[in-house]
């Protein structure tokens, strides 16, 4: 019985084996995260026998290459949250904090909790990546948002309220039409110091090129409302400058954001439960791909309260004697983008009120009861959740049955 602990960190690993009664059988080595160096510490692991088990946290991407080697060696290996590791104490009440005592935490909090070591299993490729370019869109969804309030901050000192004349929406390639009609006419002085027939004119010639629709009516709005601004910035090539490069660098981050969009549905629909996703209320083709990819395959959830508490959507508790809090705040241990992403498709069953879906019963029922705003939202999210656990879970296990039936 050999307990591993594996403390990673940025290019480099501590590693060090416990046996029972806190004995050391591999004294703390420290292995570079190099072909050589990994080959060498699974075989360091495989000299311990076969009753070995590894256990290391999760630190976003630096354990990665290190659980891949190891799982490659037939290694059982478990990737704990480090909220785990360190509410364990690791025995003492000095705080030490060294490569080599993390390690040795780690080790003896696989031999105290032995039996309820999960074993690793890596993610399927597709399911990766879809996870990987989830995360990558929620980035640059925060960066858009930034630009789009930067360039809206900017057009007030220049083109007050310009960004609320138009309501065509985006494009497939993430276009929108007030960014583009700004980056021509950046200023509103562009418009109200020539003729309504010349602006008319060049506004027609500009939605021919741009390939959008011309009205007649929108252009004398648009001439009317440019007139009479007061304006805090100048019409000169200073400003110029600034209106059409915040307008660009927005045109960009969009279009970027259009493509990884593009290649989340593409992958999502390459896994066998997004038919099933998608069917589900509320659920629309930018949060399938988003849910798809931060609960991953719900087979490795043991119970629909397990993949709650995944969320952290699920009530803490709090009971000390004769204290009973009866309102609680949720956990919040899991995932925040799925918890965004839950949100968002609860917001949806709040607004359309469909009376015959169950999530939003139990929605209504909660606010009925008078609970707060933010708990029967999150009760939704929990009732939702749920659901999907069953109805995925279901699909998958009948898409391996098709699967076994054909071979």
């Amino acid at each position: 019985m050999n307990a591993v602990g594996i403390d990673v960190s940025k290019g480099k690993s501590m590693m060090m084996a416990l046996q029972p009664m806190n004995q050391v059988v591999l004294k703390p080595r420290e292995y570079p995260h190099t072909e050589v160096g990994l080959e060498q510490m699974a075989y360091d692991i495989l000299r311990l026998g076969e009753d070995t088990r590894v256990i290391m946290e999760a630190t976003g991407r630096y354990h990665e290459p290190v659980v891949a080697v190891l799982h490659e060696h037939g290694i059982r290996v478990t990737v704990m949250n480090p909220l785990f590791i360190k509410q364990s104490g690791g025995g003492s009440i000095r705080k030490v904090k060294t490569d080599k005592a993390d390690a040795r935490k780690i080790a003896k909090y696989g031999l105290d909790n032995w039996t309820d070591l999960r074993e690793y299993t890596p993610m399927e490729a597709i399911r990766e990546q879809l996870k990987l370019v989830s995360r990558q869109y929620d980035l640059y969804m925060k960066n858009v948002v930034a630009l789009q309030n930067n360039l809206i901050s900017l057009t007030d000192k220049v083109f007050p309220g310009v960004n609320e004349m138009f309501s065509s929406p985006d494009r497939a390639d993430g276009s929108q039409k007030w960014v583009d009609f700004i980056m021509t006419f950046w200023h509103c002085e562009c418009i109200a110091l020539i003729s309504e027939a010349a602006f008319t004119e060049r506004y027609r010639k500009w939605c021919k090129r741009k390939g959008y629709h011309f009205s007649g009516s929108k252009a004398a709005d648009l001439y009317i409302d440019s007139i009479g601004h007061i304006t805090t910035l100048p019409k000169n090539s200073n400003t110029k400058l600034i209106i059409t490069t915040a307008a660009r660098e927005l045109t960009s981050a969009k279009a970027a954001l259009a493509v990884l969009r593009a290649e989340m549905d593409r992958l999502a629909r390459q896994l066998p439960e997004y038919e099933t996703v998608r069917a589900m209320y509320g659920v629309g083709e930018r949060t399938a791909p988003q849910l798809m990819a931060e609960i991953g395959d719900v087979r490795r959830f043991p119970r629909r309260s397990s993949i709650v508490s995944f969320a952290g959507v699920d009530p803490a508790v709090d009971e000390s004697g004769k204290h009973i809090s009866k309102s609680n705040p949720t956990t919040k241990r899991g995932s925040p983008h799925l918890r965004k992403t839950l949100y968002q498709i609860v917001c949806t069953y709040l607004l359309k009120a469909p009376a015959d879906e169950p999530v939003y019963q139990f929605l209504d029922k909660k606010r009925a009861e008078g609970k707060p705003y933010f708990v029967y939202m999150t009760a939704a999210q929990n009732k939702f959740l749920r659901i999907y656990y069953a109805r995925v879970k279901e699909c998958l296990l009948a898409a391996d049955a098709r699967e076994s039936s054909e071979r």
